[in-house]
């Protein structure tokens, strides 16, 4: 037991170290997801302003396939999806740019694991199909993430100003009376960019201070399309602000009736799933891993530790009687011819494999495999094995001819090399 005692040790530690894995894992359902993906339950996601709608009355749902096809009168919420052909105009503002990984301040859009493969940008096709269904007379709700320009903005004539990313947290009010803001005094939450607008937008959010726009509804076609620079006001953390939570609840009904469809395809999600991203996502991977582990650690509880253990003294006397037991009843009935035909066969049996042959092979057949084969010294050794196995008639012979089958066997495998001794041919 004790030398098997270390695996045992390290099964319990992975034993703890899994069910810790999957208690943290079952903690943070949702945090699976990408930044601002209505299916992410941590303070960065969105999962908040989609149940906030939900649970008042709004018709929502997530959009899990391309855009390339839009059709009803959905109107489409894109939280920081990227778009294809992103540009920006003004290189100066870089210099603002915090470290990658910097959360709201970080100029690229935030993936997260293989959602970063998976996550695809809004590309031209799909672009185009968008707008065309805002101007037929649909609304479209757009978070940008980061400064860049991209062709989208482009089209609605929006420019973005990079915030300085040392300023605090920023109370936005409504610089005039709009139904996208009902109810709304004040909006509290971390500022991205400022927006340059048309001349036929609608400023609907403003910074208190500073009197820059952060929202606005630009009009195109028959359509509308809200424009927030600051994404940390859709974010779970930040609706339980002032009156951030009441901003989406106005602007989401001013926008129209609905359905409002927040886009998860371009989060990486779509409504094909593989069965390993299914394991993936509901962590079985770690079952998984933890029955291959399991299979390891069973197969290494077959070996031991530490040097060989000397068998039970009642084995060692049991089977030191027995041989002495056997010895005698070879020596009283002169069994001399008999036993040394058992050594002569078991060398055999044990030298036939390495001349390629099965076990039950004659001598002469085994001895001329192993010339064959390179192992001159190990055939002469067997033929003369065999050739004092039909002389021994008395115990002084037996044990000669016992003694020159252990040296045979010692030159099968030398020490070191592999290869015969010197001398031993």
């Amino acid at each position: 037991m004790r030398d098997r005692f270390p695996l045992l040790v390290l099964g319990a530690l992975l034993l703890a170290g899994v069910l810790g894995a999957f208690l943290v894992r079952g903690a943070q359902r949702g945090g699976f997801a990408d930044p601002l993906s209505t299916f992410r339950a941590e303070p960065d996601g969105a999962r908040a302003l989609f149940l906030l709608a939900q649970e008042s009355g709004l018709p929502v749902t997530r959009n899990v396939a391309d855009l390339r096809i839009v059709s009803g009168p959905e109107a489409l919420v894109l939280l920081a999806v990227d778009v294809e052909g992103s540009h920006e105009e003004d290189p100066d503002q870089t210099r603002l740019a915090s470290d990658p990984d910097a959360g709201v301040n970080d100029e690229e859009a935030p993936h997260l694991g293989f959602n970063a493969m998976r996550a695809q940008q809004l590309d031209d096709a799909e672009l185009e199909r968008v707008l065309a269904h805002v101007r037929s007379g649909h609304s479209l709700v757009y978070v940008p993430w980061g400064s860049r320009e991209n062709p989208l903005l482009d089209e609605l004539g929006v420019k973005l100003d990079k915030a300085d990313t040392s300023l605090p947290m920023r109370t936005l009010v409504a610089p005039l009376p709009t139904p996208y803001t009902l109810g709304v005094e004040r909006v509290e939450t971390k500022v991205q960019t400022y927006l340059r607008l048309p001349e036929n937008a609608i400023p609907v959010l403003e910074d208190e201070r500073m009197g820059l726009p952060v929202a606005a509804v630009i009009p195109l076609g028959e359509g509308r399309v809200l424009v927030v620079g600051a994404p940390e006001l859709a974010m779970n953390q930040a609706l339980a602000r002032a009156d951030n939570a009441q901003f989406w609840l106005s602007a989401l009904g001013a926008l129209g009736p609905g359905p409002y469809a927040f886009d998860e395809f371009h989060h990486g999600f779509t409504n094909e799933r593989s069965l390993v991203d299914f394991a993936r996502r509901y962590g079985l991977h770690f079952a998984v891993a933890q029955l291959l582990f399991g299979v390891v650690l069973w197969a290494g509880a077959l070996k031991r530790f530490g040097r060989p253990l000397p068998p039970p003294e009642a084995m060692r006397v049991g089977a030191t009687d027995a041989l002495f037991a056997m010895s005698r009843l070879y020596r009283e009935g002169r069994h001399h011819a008999f036993a040394a035909g058992l050594i002569s066969r078991g060398l055999t049996q044990q030298l036939a494999p390495l001349a390629g042959l099965p076990s039950h092979s004659t001598v002469a057949a085994v001895a001329e495999g192993l010339r064959a084969r390179g192992r001159q010294d190990l055939a002469d050794g067997l033929v003369d094995v065999a050739r004092q196995s039909d002389a021994v008639q008395r115990d002084a012979d037996l044990q000669a001819l016992a003694t020159s089958a252990a040296h045979l066997r010692e030159r099968i495998h030398p020490a070191g090399t592999g290869r015969p001794r010197p001398g031993t041919t």
